[in-house]
């Protein structure tokens, strides 16, 4: 008894089609959303593709955008940080405060809060793998107590929850050039603009 070969496939059927693989990819919908919303605003405002609103929404997605990146990593492998969004105020706390209460130089300031964020990153690191504690529960417990540590230090030190002076630092005005630093010292622990 002789069996029969088995049809050949249909080519059409065996390959995916180039939309079909793009429909189920998750970052094709947060494309097409952006676009729409680039769209959106350029033809509402005329401001949006200025010179001067370019600058505006590129200095807000730059600091987001740094921040998302970090995130995303942690992502991908599996990973949660719920401590990011308060660490970019706590980053700035601490670069305010030693530029005003310990008169460091601004950008010797922001080295010293690069390097504290490094150091709760390290914490945040060390503490889900010693424990074995999921990192989401790591970082919340760690969100809330530098949200405390911003607000009670901040007074502590100054009085207030909010430091005055950064403008007046040495390095201020190089430093400022930058917008996202400029955009960092001008928030309170509560994520208000405070910095005079």
């Amino acid at each position: 008894m002789t069996v029969a070969p088995p049809a050949p496939a249909d080519e059409r059927a065996a390959a995916p089609r180039l939309l079909d693989r793009l429909v189920v990819r998750p970052e094709i919908g947060a494309l097409l959303g952006a676009i729409v919303v680039f769209v959106f605003f350029s033809l509402v405002t005329d401001q949006f593709l200025s010179p001067g609103g370019v600058s505006t929404w590129l200095d807000d997605a730059s600091t987001l955008g740094i921040m998302a990146v970090g995130v995303s990593l942690l992502m991908i492998g599996g990973e949660f940080d719920l401590s990011a969004g308060v660490m970019t105020a706590s980053t700035a706390l601490v670069t305010a405060i030693l530029a005003t209460e310990a008169g460091w130089n601004v950008w010797v300031a922001l080295g010293g809060s690069l390097v504290f964020a490094l150091l709760v990153g390290a914490f945040n690191g060390w503490l889900v793998m010693r424990t074995g504690l999921p990192s989401f529960i790591v970082t919340l417990g760690t969100f809330l107590a530098l949200q405390g540590l911003n607000l009670g230090v901040t007074r502590l030190l100054t009085g207030t929850v909010q430091v005055s002076g950064v403008r007046a630092a040495d390095g201020y005005e190089s430093a400022g050039r930058l917008r996202p630093i400029a955009w960092c010292t001008d928030r309170t622990p509560d994520g208000r603009s405070g910095v005079s």
